[in-house]
């Protein structure tokens, strides 16, 4: 097992992308604390995997509360050797039709609250630790609508390489895993109905590659191999888990109907 006798902390861990790196993690051998923002959803994950998940309802937006849910989970399972910086919200922000408070939301949210998870768990990091960020392909698409989302995830993907050069004389490594589309909770509002989604789905497919959605497992297996011994020499890197849709925009099935 890959982590075998580590504790790691995952933000928005009962829900999508940190369920199933949840998940992923405990099967490896970890104990994890996660933290979200529904208790019902955090008690089903506790209930789930017993004794190696502890559960503690805090909003990341709320430093304070932060800071007392690593300091429990340090307290109860022992230093922190994995911090997956994970929790974040993806609103619309259309020219024209937002609010100064929904965009500084995602931004602090999305961005601020990441920096603040990783100073809240410094102080109780095992040296030569891993720290995660969950970026997005927003940082570099353009989307249109999505600015303060785009933006939160731009700052991410720079603020990993400042935290790296800082960490790197305690060997701790950061870096950060950047999903693409992926099937998860963070499309209700788009899609409300099964019938909506599979739509969405079909649209998105257009224009990824390898012509689907991703599944939260699969951005989980580039956030445990950033967390294990495999990436000991990496840091300050990003992986990219999109299906080819920024790397290799033309290979899309948009664009396979074409004459060459």
């Amino acid at each position: 097992m890959r982590l075998a006798n580590r504790t790691a902390i995952i933000t928005g861990g009962n829900s999508g992308i940190g369920l199933a790196t949840t998940r992923l993690f405990v099967a490896e051998g970890a104990r994890v604390g996660i933290t979200g923002r529904n208790k019902k959803t955090l008690d089903a994950v506790a209930e789930a995997f017993g004794t190696s998940v502890l559960a503690i309802q805090a909003d990341v937006a709320d430093v304070a509360a932060t800071e007392q849910a690593i300091a429990t989970i340090a307290k109860t399972f022992g230093k922190l050797d994995i911090v997956f910086a994970n929790a974040g919200i993806g609103v619309p922000t259309p020219l024209g039709q937002t609010s100064l408070a929904t965009f500084e939301e995602i931004i602090r949210i999305n961005l601020t609250a990441a920096f603040f998870t990783v100073q809240a768990a410094a102080p109780h990091l095992n040296d030569g630790a891993s720290i995660i960020l969950n970026g997005s392909v927003h940082a570099v698409m353009g989307v249109p609508g999505y600015s303060a989302y785009a933006a939160s995830k731009g700052g991410l993907r720079s603020m990993t390489r400042n935290l790296a050069s800082e960490l790197a004389p305690r060997r701790i490594r950061v870096n950060q895993v950047t999903p693409g589309g992926t099937r998860t909770p963070i499309w209700l509002p788009l899609a409300p109905t099964d019938e909506a989604m599979t739509a969405l789905e079909k649209k998105i497919a257009r224009v990824v590659p390898l012509a689907r959605l991703g599944e939260a497992d699969e951005i989980a297996k580039a956030a445990l191999y950033l967390a294990s011994d495999d990436s000991s020499y990496v840091t300050g890197a990003e992986i990219v888990v999109d299906g080819g849709a920024t790397g290799a925009p033309q290979g899309a099935p948009v664009y396979w109907d074409r004459t060459i």
